[in-house]
């Protein structure tokens, strides 16, 4: 299943605070370069780096490899509540799911 597209105005908004579930799932739509519905570690590593995070070659592979339920080596819509609790808990990120 493809990470669907939804409208919401998250493109300025910034990851100081809390994001909801579908600002974090529109945030990371803009790193799907390729725009297959999936990310890959290289649009992960992107949107590391766009945080400013550590090690972002090394973090994306722990990302993909806590999210990836179906070992794929994507991330799809399906796998996405992995990838925000590895934010939580590896990146520091506020996701709410309000």
């Amino acid at each position: 299943m493809a990470i669907r597209s939804m409208t919401v105005a998250t493109t300025t908004r910034s990851l100081d605070g809390d994001m909801t579930v579908d600002e974090f799932k529109e945030w990371l739509r803009r790193f799907d370069v390729d725009r297959d519905g999936r990310i890959s570690r290289d649009e992960l590593r992107r949107a590391m780096r766009a945080i400013r995070a550590r090690f972002t070659g090394w973090r994306s592979r722990q990302g993909i490899s806590y999210a990836d339920a179906d070992g794929d080596g994507y991330i799809d819509d399906g796998e996405v509540d992995g990838l925000i609790e590895y934010a939580q808990k590896s990146l520091g990120l506020r996701i709410v799911a309000y």
